[in-house]
């Protein structure tokens, strides 16, 4: 059985993607990216000193980023300040986006990274790793390349891209019950080397499926890069 999308869209199709450096004035880079109702704004200041001195690294820059949704991103109020998962997502995007950057010509000093999702349709982890690359370029910090994410999901027996929040919450009826079947995965690629520098899975796949949302994914973030080297030049 093959299913068809809540929105309309392909399976292999992403909801629209808006993107925008230099957004917040005060910043040294910053950058607005979205999936449709997904929307990511990052800033980046440094590299700067870093505080507290002791965390210092003589080999490299110190890469720190905070990734947080607004109270008013989603439909019923969050309370405000980090919790386990934005600081677990903080964590992966640092890492997502740590092998793209030149980080040893700054020893001893740090780069902060802030995000903010202010509107959450689901997927936002990935419209954060767009929207931070984004920033990070825009701020002049030395890059190999670029970061481009993308989730993909499993609905029923179809893979498809860029899951929004309706596929996230998706259920089958199981023995009169209705039993979520979703299962999203979160992916990032470098454009250059196209190493995964992403891979976060809630759900259930086969090796074969998750070699198949690789190769989805992955053509997807071929688009994105495209879309984010297009932005840059408006610079």
């Amino acid at each position: 059985m093959t299913l068809k999308r809540p929105d309309g869209r392909k399976f292999d199709e992403t909801r629209k993607i808006e993107a925008k450096i230099n957004v917040i004035k005060r910043a040294d880079g910053s950058a607005f990216f979205s999936f449709g109702k997904s929307k990511a704004i990052a800033a980046v200041y440094g590299p700067k000193q870093v505080i507290p001195k002791h965390k210092e690294n003589p080999q490299k820059a110190l890469l720190r980023c905070n990734y947080d949704m607004t109270p008013f991103s989603v439909t019923e109020r969050k309370r405000p300040g980090p919790s386990r998962r934005s600081k677990e997502i903080s964590h992966e995007i640092t890492k997502a986006l740590e092998p793209a950057l030149l980080l040893e010509q700054f020893p001893n000093t740090v780069i902060d990274v802030f995000i903010q999702i202010i509107e959450a349709d689901a997927s936002t982890r990935c419209a954060a790793v767009n929207a931070a690359a984004l920033a990070l370029a825009a701020a002049g910090i030395p890059m190999k390349e670029l970061v481009s994410s993308v989730s993909i999901g499993k609905l029923d027996k179809d893979l498809v891209v860029d899951v929004n929040k309706d596929e996230e919450d998706f259920t089958v009826s199981k023995g009169g019950k209705e039993i979520k079947a979703a299962t999203d995965v979160a992916t990032a690629f470098l454009s250059r080397s196209e190493k995964v520098s992403l891979l976060h899975m809630d759900g259930d796949l086969t090796s074969e499926e998750l070699k198949k949302a690789l190769e989805l994914a992955k053509k997807s973030c071929e688009k994105i890069s495209k879309v984010q080297e297009k932005t840059l030049k408006e610079i």
